[in-house]
């Protein structure tokens, strides 16, 4: 999916100014509550609310071709967290490559994005994902237990019964 890009200079420098900052070996991440959040909500064809991401690589990072990668690297893993845990919505975040993010794998941009957004409180809770198992029903103490419908080596053809 698509997100909405910061797209005016005053937002970068607000957020750079006003907002809580983590970083990271290859991220830095700002993040400021975006107060025109519910009017582009309503301004949105599906009325949902999102964020304004705004990616600001610097000449440090290195040639136009890196600049590029970095940015490119960033957002694909900013898109895979979204994806896969959900980002809280209503915010601006403004993420700034180091020179490092343009020479690892995107799986450890993605690792350290995660990070930080994690210690900015912007990604929900952690929940152990997995399914409890069913309990199992003790039958009455009565009760024989229940026999199988079909008897072993039944479902072999030719086999007598």
């Amino acid at each position: 999916m698509k997100f909405t890009a910061i797209t005016e200079n005053h937002l970068y420098q607000k957020a750079y100014r006003k907002g809580n900052r983590k970083s990271s070996a290859t991220v830095g991440v700002f993040v400021l509550k975006d107060r025109h959040a519910s009017l582009l909500q309503k301004q949105h064809p599906l009325k949902i609310r999102t964020n304004r991401i705004g990616i600001s690589a610097s000449k440090k990072v290195g040639g136009a071709v890196q600049r590029n990668r970095a940015k490119r690297v960033i957002r694909e893993a900013y898109r895979q967290i979204d994806r896969e845990i959900g980002v809280k919505t209503g915010y601006l975040i403004v993420i700034t490559p180091y020179p490092k993010a343009a020479e690892v794998k995107m799986q450890d941009v993605k690792r350290d994005l995660r990070s930080c957004l994690a210690r900015l409180d912007m990604l929900p809770p952690r929940e152990d994902h997995r399914k409890p198992e069913p309990e199992s029903v003790p039958s009455p103490a009565g009760d024989p237990p229940a026999e199988p419908s079909h008897t072993p080596g039944s479902h072999i053809p030719g086999a007598a019964p």
